[in-house]
């Protein structure tokens, strides 16, 4: 049953009117463009090759991390060949996607290319098609939801379960839909009647499209979507920030803000939360191409004098990214990438440390060794 009595922030007056102190939020907006020009800088030192593996990388993540925020689990290697097909690399065709993820994928290089294009509803039928490729359990896809029951956000038992959310009813859609792609439009940073700073809008955007929830499954994907737009027309370019990593490495705070926010039309509170996030996600990525520098600089001093299962041990180490290999990497990790002798990894593994290529902690079997970035 709907609830009656105003409860929840579409049921407000003021609905769809958001109110906020724009000073609560400016040195967040000054940050914002100094790490964007601080990331637009990095990138200038990367190869041509580099680059398009930090793309690679980004756009791959950030599909991976989105679905796995709502509970999809996503296979990288994956997700990864299918974008580096669409960008025309040459990817064996043995190589497989499920319906679910090449809809992921085409949803995000939708996104990569178009960013600049202006939001219509027909943009987000497509990609609502795109993300329900392969689903069966969805009745109403590529269009808002049509369904008379109360779209709902619970939890708990089946018997007396917890509502998080209840969402406006599907009968109101394209009237909610018509004002919040009007107002997208409207307050685009070059083309818009009512320009509206970047970290505002990106705020408003994602709380007011999940506020709306217009589809049956697939809303918080296309909220993070397009965020990611927003912020990509602020600056003119596909930003590539790891905003879903951001996220998930913190779900429970992110539905917990969404949760504080969804009774009233006062986001001081949300603007300053989701602000930080874009800020972390930025930073995130900036880290990302920093580690991408090091890792070609220590390729590029270094490659000559790794021997082939040094050479091979390392690669390994870099996939494993800004993070590293999980608990250090171990002598007996070493002879199962490299296929050696446990006295040949030992003498290996002490030549990386005598170059200052990794540096060890432990000793013996305990023995754990860590990539040490080159310094600039």
């Amino acid at each position: 049953m709907i609830t009656k009595n105003p409860y929840w922030n579409w049921q407000q007056p003021d609905w769809p009117t958001f109110t906020y102190q724009p000073e609560k939020i400016a040195t967040f907006e000054a940050e914002f463009l100094k790490l964007a020009g601080l990331s637009l800088g990095m990138a200038i030192h990367l190869s041509t090759d580099d680059k398009a593996e930090l793309i690679v990388h980004s756009i791959s993540n950030e599909a991976v991390k989105t679905a796995e925020i709502e509970g999809e689990w996503l296979d990288r290697a994956s997700i990864q060949s299918s974008i580096k097909r669409q960008f025309g690399y040459a990817i064996p065709p043995a190589t497989k996607i499920i319906p679910q993820e090449q809809g992921m994928v085409d949803m995000m290089m939708s996104l990569y290319h178009q960013f600049a294009d202006p939001l219509t509803h027909e943009t987000l039928y497509h990609w609502h098609t795109l993300l329900m490729s392969g689903r069966t359990d969805t009745a109403t896809i590529g269009a808002y939801r049509t369904h008379t029951d109360p779209m709902q956000v619970v939890s708990g038992y089946l018997q007396k379960p917890k509502i998080h959310f209840e969402a406006p009813p599907s009968e109101s859609m394209h009237t909610e839909m018509e004002a919040f792609v009007t107002w997208f439009n409207q307050t685009h940073p070059k083309t818009g009647q009512t320009p509206c700073s970047p970290l505002v809008r990106a705020s408003i955007v994602h709380l007011w499209f999940v506020s709306i929830h217009p589809f049956e499954d697939g809303n918080g994907r296309i909220a993070r979507a397009l965020v990611e737009k927003v912020l990509a027309q602020a600056l003119e370019k596909p930003t590539l920030i790891a905003l879903s990593q951001v996220i998930q490495d913190n779900r429970k705070a992110y539905y917990d803000e969404l949760e504080r926010q969804n009774k009233h039309n006062s986001i001081d509170g949300w603007l300053t939360y989701f602000s930080a996030v874009i800020l972390e996600a930025q930073r995130f990525s900036i880290a990302q191409i920093d580690f991408v520098i090091a890792k070609a600089k220590c390729l590029e001093q270094h490659r000559n004098r790794f021997n082939a299962r040094q050479l091979k041990a390392m690669l390994r180490i870099f996939e494993a990214g800004t993070k590293g290999f999980e608990g250090g990497l171990s002598a007996k990790n070493y002879m199962a990438i490299t296929q050696t002798s446990a006295s040949t990894a030992t003498r290996d593994l002490q030549e990386l440390v005598t170059w200052g290529i990794l540096h060890a902690t432990g000793e013996r079997k305990s023995a754990r060794y860590f990539w040490l970035k080159p310094s600039e």
